[in-house]
């Protein structure tokens, strides 16, 4: 389990970094707009994040 984690925890470092690395002036703009964005949007787009990374875990699971 802990492999796993680790492994997931890992890779998402790795694709939370591709954008910052190969662009980093529009990651800033990015940022500055999620920034000044209302918190209940914030929330909201945490939920939708959430949920479909529960909906990929099931079917990949499922699948494999």
């Amino acid at each position: 389990m802990w492999l796993a984690l680790l492994t997931a925890l890992g890779l998402m470092l790795v694709i939370e970094g591709i954008m910052p690395f190969l662009n980093p002036g529009t990651f800033r703009r990015a940022l500055a707009v999620v920034a000044q964005a209302d918190d209940r949007v914030l929330r909201i787009v945490g939920l939708i994040s959430m949920v479909a990374g529960v909906v990929l875990l099931y079917v990949a699971r499922s699948l494999f």
